[in-house]
């Protein structure tokens, strides 16, 4: 296991576990924590001898979301900071549909703003019954700017503007029934559920897992008939694949 002060890395053969290690602050994701995950995301992606991911927090919670007390230093006055960060977290929150690798977040407690985004951002989910999930940004008078993107293509408009207006929390049995979580655990069993989902990915052909993932998300924003061609490009692709058809 690898160490640092705001990151675990742990891999269970090919399927390595990175743990969000913030958990006095309920692994509220500052520039250090956010950096930390996006390059370890990154290095997950490019190691061929890792499979599939499985993003988590230490302690209590998922994340509480974005850490307000950096928020003293970013204003208008520090407009490069300010930029900077926004940028980090946007590619950070982008990267995980990007990623070949599969990656699912295991959420126990808090998974709030950011930490909301990171949570469904992930290509499955598995929530912990004590599950608090939502976007409390308004009440801070701060946008979800940046999370929005995934908020509305993930709940729908209606719903997504409630989350976001209202503060509204979910549970994790809202979010099974939404289908935004794949399986509810008892805290206890949901790294063991989440590593489960990972191991079965790694069992899968790695060219084949990747191109699919990658057509997944091309497809949802691609209009019918141009996602029906993308997917006859794959289709022919695929056969090259050493054991397709096997």
């Amino acid at each position: 296991m690898a160490e640092s002060e705001v990151l675990l890395v742990d891999d269970h053969g090919p399927v390595r576990v990175l743990r969000m290690n913030r958990p006095a602050k309920l692994n509220a994701l500052d520039t250090a924590l956010t950096r930390a995950l996006h390059d370890a995301l990154r290095a997950a992606d490019e190691d061929e001898a890792v499979r599939a991911v499985v993003l988590t927090g230490e302690g209590r919670a998922f994340s509480a979301g974005a850490d307000l007390k950096e928020f003293a230093d970013l204003t208008p006055a520090n407009q490069r900071a300010v930029v900077r960060r926004a940028e980090l977290t946007t590619r950070t929150q982008a990267m995980l549909q990007q990623l070949s690798k599969p990656v699912v977040s295991v959420v126990r407690g808090a998974a709030m703003g950011g930490g909301a985004g990171l949570a469904i951002g992930c290509d499955m989910m598995v929530a912990a019954s004590d599950v608090k999930f939502g976007y409390p940004e308004l009440r801070h008078s701060i946008v979800p700017a940046i999370v929005m993107t995934g908020l509305q293509r993930h709940f729908g408009r209606k719903l997504a503007f409630e989350l976001i207006s209202t503060g509204r929390v979910l549970s994790a049995a809202e979010l099974a029934d939404l289908g935004l979580a794949n399986r509810v655990a008892e805290p206890a069993d949901a790294l063991a559920a989440g590593l489960e989902i990972a191991a079965a990915w790694a069992e899968v052909n790695p060219l084949a897992m990747a191109a699919a993932k990658s057509l997944f998300h091309r497809v949802a924003d691609l209009p019918f008939a141009e996602a029906m061609r993308t997917g006859g490009d794959v289709n022919a692709i695929m056969r090259g694949f050493p054991g397709a058809g096997a």
